[in-house]
């Protein structure tokens, strides 16, 4: 009970919310829920679709777990966990196939597999299951943005080159020649490659200056 108090002790606040931005970014630093953001990636409207419904999912499957953990069993705390975030995951699906069934068909599967990503499932157990309501939806928020604004970095990168548009919307002209990789699987693993770079040396370059 002394660690529980301890944890949940405090209001929340603002670096809560932006640890997941930067510090703690799921992509970017923990290297965490790849699956999605190098499968459906391709296109800046798939990246944002994607990224949104990771995040409804983590905020609200975060807010209900901080809210019940103290009636939850420690024997089946994962197997709730993952019943609480599925039940958000079929909400997400059913939202996105009445809004578009293009961006449906086009996120497939990954759209149920948000059920084990494992940005999601690491928050309810590492945080949401310890602290207050209120810090879990900010850390939710916050991890959720983070994942969102990493799979618009990798999704408007690859539309870009790969296809010479933003959102379907030309850029280039009629005179440029797609980079056709950049589109297929491959293609993310170069994208992801060069932000991991660019995002490393941005915090070298930060503690650096820091010391």
């Amino acid at each position: 009970m002394a660690n529980e108090r301890a944890t949940t002790a405090g209001p929340p606040t603002i670096d809560v919310l932006l640890k997941g931005l930067w510090r703690e970014n799921p992509v970017f630093v923990m290297l965490l829920g790849m699956c999605p953001v190098l499968a459906v990636t391709n296109t800046a409207i798939n990246s944002l679709a994607m990224g949104l419904a990771t995040t409804f999912v983590l905020v609200m499957s975060s807010t209900i777990i901080s809210m019940v953990r103290r009636w939850i069993p420690k024997q089946v705390r994962i197997a709730s966990f993952i019943l609480i975030i599925a039940t958000f995951v079929t909400v997400v699906e059913y939202v996105i196939q009445a809004i578009s069934l293009d961006i449906h068909k086009a996120l497939g599967a990954f759209i149920s597999l948000i059920v084990v990503n494992c940005t999601i499932l690491g928050r309810a157990e590492a945080y949401a299951s310890k602290n207050s309501v209120g810090k879990s939806m900010l850390d939710a928020l916050g991890t959720g943005l983070g994942f969102t604004i990493a799979c618009l970095c990798l999704g408007v990168v690859r539309e870009l080159l790969g296809s010479g548009s933003i959102a379907g919307l030309p850029v280039f002209g009629a005179r440029y020649e797609p980079m056709t990789i950049m589109i297929l699987p491959g293609g993310a693993f170069f994208v992801l490659g060069g932000w991991l770079l660019l995002f490393n040396w941005l915090r070298e370059r930060k503690k650096v200056r820091s010391a």
